[in-house]
């Protein structure tokens, strides 16, 4: 009976581990941090959780290859010199690694893998309204991946390992829909929804992570009782810095909060004429917009609910722009992260794609 046991409840976490790892302890794991008088991490540092590797050394190998396999796991990479980018962009670019003129305008500037921030002494686009602001700890000298000073895993909590602590045991790969959770969260970001695409990548109109957008900007603020959502939802650590919906525009505003303001205040007033370009708002269906049909990866949408299959297909009216929609999240070869040469975009002219995507007739 005992081998039968152990068959089903080997069986049962096969088929419920989803996208968690599942490769022998030791690809990850080291006891001692020593093999044959090496070092058997993977940068040669001793790390927390008797890890082989903390965000850098797991993620940011530097190699050729966008992912490395190790036995029957793959790991992401963020920093290489691949000729494929993944779909959050490249680190490499900011230090010249990849794509030649260095410049911190690149990406963001993690800065134990490309050294701090030299040219922005705040961080754009924050502000402080009605007690809304990013989190206090946020500096663009001191950025890391993850923790009070990065962007992934439980936010308030101080380190980078105690912030993703077994997330990537309990991941929950594909359609993110309740992200309650640091595993159950896409892409380890604590509160975001979206579909995950299993490689990564935003390859094709067909093969792309989905991401998750409302169709009109939430009122943000501090002032409960008056119609505007929180800051942050409540946490077991008194605050929890997930987005109130789950929109990964929310997120990236809680540090960039300016850049998601339609007029003059945190108030969801969405007529044009705009003095930022929106974001959490649905694509006209009318006029040049409803000629963006085709889903391109180069001007991404979010949808206003999760799909459990990447779609080819845009649909104005419903779909979402977003800051995604024109920013990688690490980094890319143009200034300001942008996924286009934007000084490129002439109007008047037969060139297409980057801001012409949506704007058609331009």
């Amino acid at each position: 009976m005992k081998p039968l046991i152990i068959s089903f409840i080997l069986l049962f976490f096969s088929l419920n581990a989803g996208a968690a790892i599942r490769g022998v302890c030791s690809n990850c794991h080291t006891m001692h941090n020593s093999q044959n008088g090496q070092s058997a991490s993977f940068n040669s540092v001793v790390n927390d959780s008797l890890t082989k590797g903390d965000c850098i050394g797991c993620h940011a190998q530097g190699g050729s290859s966008e992912i490395v396999e190790v036995g029957v796991d793959s790991i992401p990479q963020v920093y290489h010199n691949s000729a494929v980018d993944l779909a959050g962009g490249n680190f490499a670019y900011i230090d010249g690694t990849k794509g030649g003129n260095a410049s911190d305008a690149k990406g963001h500037n993690v800065a134990a893998l490309v050294g701090t921030e030299d040219t922005l002494s705040s961080i754009p686009g924050a502000i402080e309204l009605n007690g809304y602001g990013p989190h206090p700890n946020f500096s663009p000298t001191t950025l890391t991946c993850a923790g009070s000073n990065g962007c992934h895993g439980n936010r308030p909590s101080s380190g980078e390992f105690s912030a993703i602590s077994g997330a990537h045991h309990g991941n929950i790969d594909g359609q993110i829909t309740n992200p309650i959770t640091t595993g159950s969260s896409y892409r380890f970001l604590l509160g975001v929804k979206g579909l995950e695409s299993p490689n990564w990548k935003n390859e094709s109109e067909s093969s792309h992570n989905e991401y998750y957008g409302v169709s009109n900007p939430v009122k943000l603020g501090c002032n409960s009782g008056n119609g505007e959502y929180s800051c942050h939802n409540s946490g077991s650590s008194g605050v929890d810095l997930s987005p109130p919906n789950g929109t990964i525009s929310q997120f990236c505003m809680q540090c960039h909060g300016e850049f998601h303001v339609m007029k003059s205040d945190m108030g969801a007033v969405i007529q044009s004429p705009f003095i930022r370009h929106p974001v959490d708002y649905t694509i006209p269906s009318s006029d040049e917009y409803s000629n963006y049909t085709l889903y391109s990866i180069e001007a991404p949408v979010a949808r206003i609910s999760v799909p459990s299959n990447p779609s080819s297909t845009v649909t104005p009216g419903s779909d979402v722009v977003m800051c995604l929609s024109c920013h990688y999240a690490h980094g890319s070869n143009y200034p300001d992260m942008l996924r286009w040469d934007y000084s490129k975009n002439i109007a008047g002219g037969s060139a297409s794609g980057g801001c012409l995507t949506c704007h058609t007739s331009k």
